[in-house]
């Protein structure tokens, strides 16, 4: 895979990020519900904190790859944090936290988090 092919599939997920972790900042309930995760207060009030993270992490990732110049320490941090969450997240799956669908969930941070670590080492 080319490096520009990768770049621009990292900042369409980047933006991507961005808007889900939107979504998942101001309706947590709804996609717990969706996940067949718990639905308390607390469970609402980390999902949405979780997703104000993928905010920041997307938007800075996108700053980045939209920016002249190279800034491989972004791209590096937003790789470590797709592959944490993707674990993250299979590991919610494995303690039946979350339902199997939130596997979806896992590949979608999965794949870019690979995907950013192999930009990162490209351009470093």
């Amino acid at each position: 895979m080319s490096d520009s092919l990768i770049r621009r599939a990292l900042i369409a997920i980047s933006a991507l990020t961005v808007v889900s972790g939107a979504v998942q900042a101001l309706a947590p309930a709804r996609l717990l519900r969706a996940l067949r995760a718990q639905d308390d207060a607390a469970a609402r009030h980390l999902f949405a904190t979780v997703g104000m993270f993928m905010v920041v992490v997307g938007g800075g990732l996108l700053n980045a790859l939209l920016r002249p110049g190279r800034q491989p320490i972004i791209v590096f941090w937003a790789a470590l944090q797709k592959l944490g969450a993707a674990v993250a997240v299979g590991l919610g799956v494995r303690r039946r936290i979350f339902s199997p669908l939130a596997l979806g969930v896992a590949f979608f941070d999965l794949l870019p988090g690979l995907l950013a670590a192999e930009h990162w080492r490209r351009t470093r």
